[in-house]
């Protein structure tokens, strides 16, 4: 009879688990024990939150105080422009709205000699829409004609669904229809008013039975190319209709008009001589506004606000601490002939260098996160206060946004140690990591150079990975500046910190094969 033996793991890898966690601890004790580094790694948290709040602390525009309004929220809780002309009836229960366009037309106040200029501008809107109510943010479809981009059918602001190409004009109408049937909702477009193409249909849900509905007309601001760079002016939009046709439960009597929102918002805006309003001829309609249905995006449009990752502008300041600190921490024991020791003590190199970047990794993502935490709820506390409008996320954005700093930090300490090991000067190697994340940030999003050498400078280079702080979409339908001085990055988030995740891989990768090549 033989004897089956169960074979026991092999002891080198019960040693190798043991092992590291004893390098890891020796890695950590050497790391607190060290009072420059610690007192260094506490500097780069206070200055990352002074800087931060520092560079927020300015009085807000016009002398608003706590009481100023906030943006309206739609159904999503994003930031929304919900202002426009509007001439409604209530619409109780199923119904439709046909009415042909004419004309979509436009001026913008340039401010230049006071001459107006003509001329829709590519996002001005005319056409039919259904509204849950008068409120701002209320949920909403509309099908309309624009400026520059054909018919469109839009919804809850974020939704955009194109249709027909082409510009309105007299030579060139267009008829609109919009059917409710309970709360599905359906956009048609017509060229000759007998040939219908469907451009959407959308359920908005808990729409309630009786509805706002009519005609609307509306134009974000004018985009001005100056010597200053790109600019923004007054613009109203004026769309002249045809008479309406309806069908359905539509209550009686005239047409109303009112500005939703009694302004233009942050998209538009009315001066002594741009002004909104409407009026009837011959059972036409003609409806001139200003402002816009869309979300809120960031740069000179928002106008007047924060985003959350404004209150962490001081982040740039705190890497520089990281930086050097997690380059020191590798080419201190160079410079003092202690790797030798931690080498005898610890043969296996690839650990030790492994122990030091989790080391340094996660102190730099405690202090990250840490900041974050702390600077995100005053900052929005302090803008409030001073009547700036802080721009809304949702919780798993603001989530994103703090560990993602932790992130940022970690990432940047781990390319500091390996390049560190592989050049084992510490001025070198921490100004050749602060060159390539620190330089670029601050080069892409300060406006001093060309967009597009920004854009291609957080692509390629680590600071890709300031990415992960942003929250501001970008949307196709809203005008705006979308480029990295305005808070916009060529790089998703977690896109952006891949991209600095693969310069720390790398940079840590060759210091692991060159510490193993050679002696210490």
């Amino acid at each position: 009879m033989t004897a089956t033996l169960t074979p026991r793991p092999p002891a080198t890898k019960r040693a190798g688990r043991g092992g590291f966690l004893r390098t890891l601890h020796a890695e950590w004790t050497k790391f607190r024990t060290v009072r420059g580094w610690v007192l260094a790694m506490a500097g780069a948290l206070l200055v990352t939150i002074v800087v931060g709040l520092l560079g927020t602390a300015a009085p807000a525009p016009g002398g608003r105080g706590a009481d100023s309004p906030s943006y309206p929220k739609g159904p999503g809780g994003e930031a929304v422009n919900d202002s426009f002309y509007f001439v409604h009836r209530t619409l109780t229960g199923d119904g439709t709205l046909t009415v042909p366009l004419r004309s979509l037309t436009g001026v913008a106040d340039t401010g230049i000699g006071g001459r107006p200029t003509n001329g829709a501008q590519p996002w001005a809107k005319a056409g039919i829409i259904m509204k849950e109510s008068l409120n701002q943010g209320s949920s909403y479809a509309s099908v309309m004609a624009t400026g520059g981009h054909g018919v469109r059918m839009q919804y809850d602001y974020t939704h955009d669904t194109a249709g027909p190409s082409g510009t309105v004009s007299k030579e060139s109408p267009r008829w609109l229809r919009l059917v409710r049937s309970g709360d599905l909702l359906t956009g048609y477009a017509s060229a000759d008013g007998s040939h219908w193409t469907e451009v959407d249909s959308v359920r908005l849900p808990g729409l309630p039975h009786t509805v706002r509905a009519g005609l609307f007309a509306t134009s974000p601001q004018a985009k001005q190319d100056t010597a200053a760079g790109p600019g923004f002016s007054p613009a109203v939009a004026t769309g002249t209709f045809g008479a309406p046709d309806v069908t359905g439960g539509w209550s009686q009597g005239a047409w109303s008009g009112i500005q939703v929102g009694g302004d233009a918002g942050t998209s538009g805006s009315y001066t002594n001589t741009l002004k909104g309003g409407f009026t009837q001829n011959g059972g036409g309609v003609t409806v001139t506004g200003a402002g816009d249905i869309a979300p809120v995006v960031g740069g000179p449009v928002m106008g007047g606000g924060f985003s959350i990752e404004n209150f962490l502008v001081g982040t740039f300041a705190g890497l520089v601490v990281v930086i050097a600190v997690g380059t020191v921490f590798i080419t201190g024991e160079y410079r003092r002939g202690l790797l030798r020791t931690t080498i005898a003590a610890t043969p296996l190199r690839a650990r030790v260098l492994g122990a030091k970047a989790l080391t340094a990794g996660g102190i730099a993502f405690a202090i990250g996160l840490v900041t974050a935490a702390i600077t995100i709820p005053i900052g929005e506390r302090s803008a409030l206060g001073r009547g700036f409008h802080v721009f809304p996320v949702t919780p798993a954005t603001e989530l994103r946004v703090v560990a993602g700093t932790g992130l940022l930090c970690a990432a940047a300490a781990v390319l500091a140690l390996g390049v560190g090991a592989l050049l084992r000067r510490s001025a070198t190697a921490v100004a050749l990591v602060i060159a390539s994340i620190v330089l670029p940030f601050l080069l892409a999003t300060s406006g001093v150079l060309p967009p597009d050498v920004s854009q291609w400078l957080l692509r390629v280079t680590p600071a890709a990975g300031f990415a992960i702080q942003q929250t501001l979409p970008h949307y196709t339908q809203v005008l705006s500046v979308y480029e990295p001085s305005t808070g916009y990055y060529p790089l998703a988030p977690w896109a952006g910190f891949a991209v600095l995740c693969g310069y720390a891989a790398l940079a840590f990768g060759l210091a692991v094969v060159r510490l193993r090549g050679r002696d210490v």
